[in-house]
């Protein structure tokens, strides 16, 4: 046996009750249960005991039953000498115990300490405790040496073997825990895998096509200017004009999603006042700003596009006001407008990305949230939309 065996502690969750199931907590909590019982009996039917000394008998029942829990706390804590000093406290009263005609009681007492010292302190605290309580047992025993002899060792023997099915409990507790992080991982890992397999893919296809639609398109509005104006030629020009808008914005989007896959995606406010600045929107933020879930972030993001999206198609003119309120456990989102004064731009208002409200809805119940679209109020042009996910 090495050095360090002498003089180090059972492990936390060899000492802690985590990782018991009902099958092996139901035997412990009976056992204790029993004890007591076998306490509170043994000290009544030993000696016929009334009035104040019944008081100060269950008193003294409970007053051990609480020494044994802080002992059983400080020695979870690896505190060594609160331990000894509560072990020696019980040894001490089972020593009053026994001066007082309870044989059976102290008896109980010493066995007790012996078992639960080997079983949760070090060996080098643990032996000597161990012999000390079963010192004070061999005094009272009337048995024979043999028999006394033959109860210390099983004593010491119990001790023992219940420390080593603790930390045999607590290595399996251990190992599965380890099991767990490394399967956590690994799904992780194959994730962010996945995550960045599918970045790849739209980005080599979705975003080259963006940009190569972009290209042409600059490259006809230029052509186009060159023309003789005309109503055709103005009519030609406001829809590629248009076309390229819904690129750009398409591409920036897409930019946007991929930074989300690979998870480098600005901070939630950063991100609401750059896209403020493109519709001249205001912005509040309420709360204490903290890093949200991805899906989280991701939903309000796609929510405050599709609400702007929607103001540029029905309400253009209108004053748009954003605000982002981080709760306790939730996030709260409102887009708010001011009612527009005409139809948007041409083309606009029967293009979308096909997200549209139920979209968004559907988004925020997969989340465990909600989201409500309407007029603000019956004296208000303008409408709303207020979205809640927990984060």
């Amino acid at each position: 046996m090495t050095p360090e065996a002498w003089t180090n502690w059972p492990s936390r969750e060899a000492l802690s009750r985590e990782g018991r199931g009902g099958a092996r907590r139901w035997p412990a909590r009976s056992i204790r249960t029993l004890v007591l019982g076998a306490l509170l009996w043994s000290t009544f039917s030993q000696r016929q005991v009334y009035g104040w000394a019944a008081v100060a008998a269950v008193a003294g029942v409970f007053a051990v039953a609480a020494c044994v829990w802080a002992f059983y706390r400080t020695t979870l804590r690896h505190r060594l000498w609160p331990s000894v000093g509560l072990l020696l406290l019980l040894m001490g009263g089972a020593v009053a115990v026994q001066q007082a005609g309870f044989g059976v009681p102290a008896v109980v007492l010493w066995c007790g300490c012996a078992i639960v010292g080997m079983e949760r302190l070090p060996l080098a605290a643990a032996l000597p405790a161990t012999l000390v309580a079963l010192a004070g047992y061999t005094l009272v025993d009337s048995g024979t040496w043999l028999t006394t002899a033959i109860t210390t060792g099983g004593l010491v023997l119990g001790g023992y073997v219940l420390r080593l099915d603790a930390e045999a409990r607590g290595n399996a507790q251990r190992l599965l825990a380890q099991e767990r992080a490394a399967r956590a991982a690994e799904a992780e890992s194959a994730a962010l895998a996945e995550r960045a397999r599918i970045a790849r893919d739209i980005h080599d296809v979705l975003a080259h096509s963006l940009s190569a639609q972009l290209v042409h398109l600059e490259a006809a509005r230029l052509r186009i200017e060159r023309e003789p104006q005309g109503p055709f030629r103005d009519q030609i020009l406001e829809r590629v004009v248009a076309a390229r808008s819904m690129a750009s914005e398409g591409l920036a989007e897409t930019r946007q999603a991929l930074s989300a896959l690979r998870g480098e995606m600005a901070p939630l406010g950063e991100y609401l006042r750059e896209l403020a600045t493109v519709d001249a929107a205001e912005v509040e933020i309420a709360g204490e700003p903290r890093p949200l879930p991805a899906e989280a972030s991701q939903t309000v993001r796609r929510v405050v596009q599709e609400a702007l999206t929607n103001v540029r198609k029905h309400a253009p003119g209108a004053r748009v006001r954003i605000r982002l309120t981080y709760g306790t456990d939730e996030v709260a989102l409102d887009v708010c407008d001011s009612g527009g004064s005409g139809p948007g731009p041409a083309g606009l208002g029967a293009s979308g990305s096909g997200y549209g409200l139920l979209g968004m809805r559907e988004r925020a119940e997969l989340l465990g949230g909600t989201l409500e679209a309407g007029p603000g109020s019956p004296d208000e042009k303008g409408f709303t939309v207020r979205l809640r996910v927990p984060a």
